[in-house]
C-alpha cells in the first residue's frame, strides 16, 4: 500500500489523521513565560496537522534561556497550556509539548531570580543571546553541574512530563538536539567531564537515557518522542569520531524503553552540514518506533520518502508559519505564502496570527 502525507497512521496509542507534523519552532510570544490567548489561536489554526509539536518549553526556571519562551512547571503555565490543548483537540488535532532545557544556551537576564545557567561543563556557548533588557549579550560561562544539579534536572523533566499530561497534551518530545542541555551531554564540544556523565559514549548518553526512562515511568513511553541532531553544529556542537556509534547505542537504549518516535533534525536545506545518510539509515533500521523526517521537505519529496519507507511522518517547520492551512495547501497544490523572518521571535500578532 502506498503511504503518502495524507495517509492516517498510528503513533503510540493515538490515531493520527495524516503524517504531517508541525515541527517545534521557537516563537517567543509567551509573555512572562506563560502561554496565552495568542498562542491558543496560533496552535488552534494549525490543528490540520496530524501532530503538532510545540515550541521548546522549559521544564524548570533553570531552563528558561531565551526571552519569552513558555514553561510547563507552574500552575499558571499548566492553565495556559490547557487553553491551547483544548483548542487543538476541539479542532480535531493532536499535540505534543517539546520539553527543552536550554542548559548553557541562555542568559541570566532572561531567567527569574535564583535560576542558574547550568551545563555539563563550565564552557560558554559561542555567540550571543538576545535579552529584552540589554539587547545582545555574550553567553556567560555556565555552572558545571554537580551530581545534585544533574539529578534535579532529571527530576524536573519527570515533573514536567506529568504537568504536560495535566495540561492536556497527548505526549511530550524530549529535545535532545541543537545544542541544548540533553545534547550538551551527548556532545564532546560541551561535555568534557571525566565522571560517569562524560568521556565514553556509554557515559555521554546516560543523561538522555535516564531522562527518557523517568519520563516514561511518569506518563508512559508510548507518549514520548525524542528529537536528535547528529552532525549538527548549532550552538557550538561538533561531530566527533564516535558520533555514529553514540547514536546507534542511544537507539538501542531507547528501544528498550519503548519510545513512540525519534525525530531527526536535518537542517542541510538551510545551509547546515548534511547529516550522514549512512547514520540516518542506521537509525532508521535500528529504532523500533516511528521515525519523523525533517529538513526542507515539499509534498513530492515527502511522498517519495514515505513510500520508500525512509520514515513514517514528515515534519514541516517554516511553511507552517505563514500558512496555517498548510495541510490543505499541500493537498490541493496551492501556492505557499513566505514567512517574514523579522517576525519569527518578536512579541505580538504580526507574523504570528495575522494571516
Amino acid at each position: 500500500m502506498t503511504s503518502t502525507l495524507h495517509s492516517p497512521m498510528t503513533l503510540g496509542k493515538m490515531q493520527l489523521k495524516n503524517r504531517i507534523v508541525m515541527a517545534p519552532m521557537t516563537r517567543s510570544r509567551a509573555i512572562g513565560n506563560t502561554p496565552n490567548a495568542l498562542m491558543e489561536q496560533y496552535y488552534g489554526l494549525r490543528a490540520g496537522a496530524g501532530l503538532i509539536i510545540t515550541e521548546g518549553t522549559s521544564p524548570s526556571a533553570n531552563a528558561l534561556g531565551y526571552p519569552r519562551i513558555p514553561g510547563v512547571f507552574s500552575d499558571a503555565q499548566v492553565q495556559g497550556w490547557r487553553r491551547v490543548t483544548d483548542g487543538v483537540h476541539q479542532a480535531g488535532g493532536k499535540i505534543f509539548v517539546q520539553l527543552m532545557h536550554t542548559g548553557r544556551v541562555g542568559h541570566p537576564a532572561n531567567m527569574p531570580a535564583g535560576a542558574r545557567l547550568l551545563a555539563p561543563s563550565a564552557l560558554a556557548a559561542p555567540g550571543e543571546m538576545w535579552t529584552d533588557s540589554n539587547g545582545l549579550q555574550p553567553h556567560p560561562v555556565p555552572v558545571a553541574m554537580n551530581e545534585d544539579y544533574i539529578l534535579d534536572a532529571i527530576n524536573e523533566f519527570s515533573a514536567a512530563a506529568k504537568r504536560a499530561i495535566e495540561a492536556g497534551f497527548d505526549g511530550i518530545e524530549l529535545h535532545a538536539a541543537n545544542g541544548y542541555l540533553i545534547d550538551q551531554f551527548l556532545n564532546t564540544a560541551s561535555n568534557q567531564r571525566t565522571d560517569r556523565w562524560g568521556g565514553s559514549i556509554q557515559n555521554r548518553i546516560r543523561f538522555a537515557v535516564i531522562v527518557a526512562k523517568v519520563t516514561a515511568a511518569a506518563i508512559g513511553a508510548e507518549r514520548i518522542g525524542m528529537r536528535i541532531s547528529p552532525y549538527g553544529v548549532f550552538n557550538g556542537m561538533a561531530p566527533d569520531a564516535e558520533m555514529d556509534a553514540l547514536y546507534e547505542l542511544l537507539m538501542t537504549e531507547l528501544n528498550a524503553i519503548g519510545l513512540a518516535y525519534i525525530h531527526v533534525v536535518d537542517h542541510s536545506a538551510m545551509g547546515a552540514p548534511e547529516v550522514s545518510p549512512a547514520l540516518k539509515a542506521k537509525i532508521r533500521a535500528a529504532f523500533k518506533g516511528k521515525y519523523i523526517l525533517s529538513g526542507g521537505y515539499d509534498q513530492p519529496r515527502a511522498n517519495v520518502d514515505l513510500d520508500s519507507q525512509r520514515g513514517d511522518l514528515v515534519a514541516f517547520g517554516r511553511p507552517f508559519i505563514a500558512n496555517p492551512d498548510l495541510v490543505e495547501k499541500l493537498r490541493s497544490g496551492g501556492p505557499l505564502a513566505d514567512p517574514d523572518p523579522n517576525t519569527f521571535y518578536t512579541p505580538g500578532e504580526r507574523g504570528y496570527i495575522d494571516f
